[in-house]
């Protein structure tokens, strides 16, 4: 007799993400081939982000940035989500879309901003600031989200801090990084809070430097979470969106990549005859910028996450309904960005 799927969940050993060690899992192009009916059968749509694993980033239904996977999941019309990113972005769909499964094929693909950034530490700024708008990137868990006025990507954030009230000061949180950026390009003062992204702070401005000497015809193309000196040596600052367009369009062949290095797949496939160089990092053992969050995510998690339906994303219904607010307000101002 075959198992019921909640006879199977009850079977399946979860700790933090699905331990698959003893369980039958196909391979190769009959993994590929398993994840694409269980998408069939189960109405479900595969989200993922430009860092994910190459494997992932060619199966998906859709492959975007922070701003354009909100925008995905407000609007599909499956069933369940298999969102292929980290949790943050995973929490970010449920919030969106609390009729709809949402599964994560890791739990425990986490973010280093959102680990350092909590609700009740944005209360407390705000006690201090109290006449002050909160802006958060949206690299943080729905606590922080919920105690934010506005949520902002690296695709909207220079459109939504410049339609914010003048009157009003600004709280960005957490990227510090990005946040100095913003006030630099926006000329808004913002009292920001003291977070960083552990991929765009390795980056060493030094050994960029070399690269850019060794190849005098390349650009630096960087994103807005890299420390301020290694910005003050691009050639171009975008999000991920905009540094894809810009590879793609920009005549420069030569290009140095300061950002995750899952970014360089989609970029290959986009500009295939030009020269892509990832930007070097302070480790001289590791030439790679590879957020190890990401990678936690495999076909073979997707897979049973997909099968299992497991591990689920949940959220309370009041705490989802506060979070919800501030991301709605990003998605109404940032309408004109692609």
């Amino acid at each position: 007799m075959n198992e019921t799927l909640e006879q199977a969940k009850s079977n399946l050993p979860v700790q933090g993400f699905l331990k698959y060690k003893d369980l039958i899992i196909p391979q190769g192009e009959e993994l590929k081939q398993a994840i694409l009916d269980l998408k069939k059968e189960k109405n479900a749509v595969i989200l993922a982000h430009y860092y994910q694993p190459g494997e992932i980033q060619d199966i998906a239904d859709f492959l975007g940035d922070s701003l354009q996977l909100a925008r995905q999941a407000k609007e599909t019309n499956a069933d369940m989500i298999a969102f292929c990113g980290v949790h943050f972005m995973a929490e970010a769909a449920k919030i969106l879309n609390p009729t709809k499964k949402v599964v994560l094929p890791d739990t425990l693909a986490g973010c280093s901003l959102a680990d350092g950034c909590s609700g009740e530490g944005l209360r407390k700024m705000r006690e201090k600031h109290p006449n002050a708008l909160i802006a958060t990137y949206i690299n943080c868990n729905a606590e922080t989200k919920a105690e934010s006025d506005i949520i902002v990507t690296s695709s909207n954030a220079e459109t939504i801090i410049n339609a914010l009230p003048t009157d009003r000061p600004i709280i960005f949180a957490p990227d510090k990084n990005l946040g100095r950026y913003l006030s630099k390009k926006t000329g808004r003062d913002m009292i920001l809070w003291d977070g960083s992204c552990i991929v765009h702070e390795a980056f060493s401005m030094e050994r960029i430097a070399k690269q850019l000497a060794d190849h005098p015809n390349a650009k630096l193309i960087a994103h807005p979470e890299s420390e301020t000196p290694v910005l003050d040596l691009a050639h171009f600052i975008g999000s991920t969106s905009a540094l894809l367009d810009y590879v793609q369009k920009d005549d420069c062949q030569e290009f140095i990549i300061a950002t995750e290095e899952g970014i360089l797949h989609e970029m290959k496939k986009r500009a295939p005859h030009k020269t892509l160089i990832p930007a070097l990092v302070f480790d001289e053992s590791c030439n790679c910028s590879e957020c190890f969050y990401m990678k936690r995510n495999t076909m073979e998690k997707l897979y049973l996450c997909m099968k299992y339906e497991l591990p689920e994303i949940l959220i309370d219904e009041e705490l989802r309904l506060k979070a919800l607010k501030p991301i709605e307000a990003m998605l109404d101002l940032s309408k004109s960005i692609k």
